[in-house]
């Protein structure tokens, strides 16, 4: 499973930040490892220096062998929580897909 994270330009990536979300995203999602391909990760901030509600947003697109990709997305106050969000979207998709998965076996 490959993670990639991506920023605009309004997100300063760093690699121990970038190495934070990948960790996040192996850690969680390692259960279905061997389903996933790949997982992008996409970090935005609609306001750059302003700052708003659920102004930064996270979307997670993770992709399956011979299945379209799931892709989802949260907004939050905080990068972190958005992340987490998705993440947490991410995972139960991914729990229903493979359950069926597995049903049909």
């Amino acid at each position: 499973m490959t993670v990639q994270i991506n920023t605009d330009k309004n997100i300063a990536a760093e690699s121990r930040t970038e190495e934070y979300f990948t960790g996040q995203v192996e850690k969680e999602l390692d259960r279905f490892a061997e389903h996933i391909t790949r997982v992008e990760v996409f970090f935005s901030d609609e306001n750059g220096e302003k700052s708003s509600p659920e102004d930064k947003t996270c979307k997670i697109e993770a992709r399956m062998e011979g299945r379209q990709p799931i892709a989802v997305t949260a907004k939050d106050d905080v990068i972190e929580k958005a992340f987490n969000s998705a993440l947490g979207k991410v995972k139960s998709s991914m729990n229903t897909i493979v359950g069926k998965m597995q049903e049909k076996r």
